[in-house]
């Protein structure tokens, strides 16, 4: 078993050592080999001090080799706004009037979530800027006419300053910055900012 773990480690460094442009890995250049470090009398602390000394090893990269892609004309330096936005989400969410900033939102940039998405209905919260729901706005509306824009207006009432938040299951009428957190009854969170 050991004969075969050790071709195993031997054939694992080889190819990885290939595949970063070296002949021979470390402990093959050093004329150390997988048998010594596994000799019956090695004992746990000689493994520890074994793995320090290969983490160690100035011989191994510190940094992780570059992924190549293939579209030569996405760069860093051209994009940079949007691989930093790309997949982050809102911690704390906040929901806010119109006259709220809207982005990604965090403790010291209080900005409005707008990409809302409810977990008990799956479906996406659509806002609206300058408008509130009307008081009888109910479940099966909502249900009903989400989200063609067409049929929630019988029911919007314009407000300057306010914002109206719907899915298919739940609606807010907001017009002041508010922690998500305290609107308990909404299912709601952020569904990632994109590009």
């Amino acid at each position: 078993m050991a004969d075969d773990l050790d071709g195993l480690l031997d054939e694992v460094e080889r190819r990885l050592w290939h595949r970063h442009g070296g002949e021979e890995g470390p402990a093959a250049a050093r004329g150390r080999s997988a048998k010594v470090l596994l000799s019956a009398g090695s004992s746990e602390e000689d493994l520890d001090d074994i793995i320090d000394e290969i983490c160690s090893d100035s011989s191994f990269a510190k940094t992780p080799p570059k992924l190549q892609s293939n579209s030569a004309n996405l760069t860093p330096e051209r994009n940079s706004g949007v691989v930093q936005a790309h997949g982050k989400r809102c911690c704390p969410v906040y929901l806010g009037g119109s006259l709220s900033p809207s982005g990604i939102g965090t403790n010291i940039s209080k900005r409005t979530c707008d990409q809302l998405r409810c977990t008990a209905c799956d479906f996406r919260v659509s806002l609206f800027n300058d408008y509130v729901w009307d008081q009888s706005c109910d479940y099966l509306f909502f249900r009903n006419n989400m989200p063609e824009l067409s049929k929630l207006r019988a029911k919007m009432i314009k407000k300057k300053g306010a914002r109206a938040y719907a899915c298919q299951c739940s609606w807010r009428s907001i017009d002041e910055l508010t922690d998500l957190q305290t609107e308990q009854q909404l299912r709601w969170v952020c569904g990632k900012h994109g590009e």
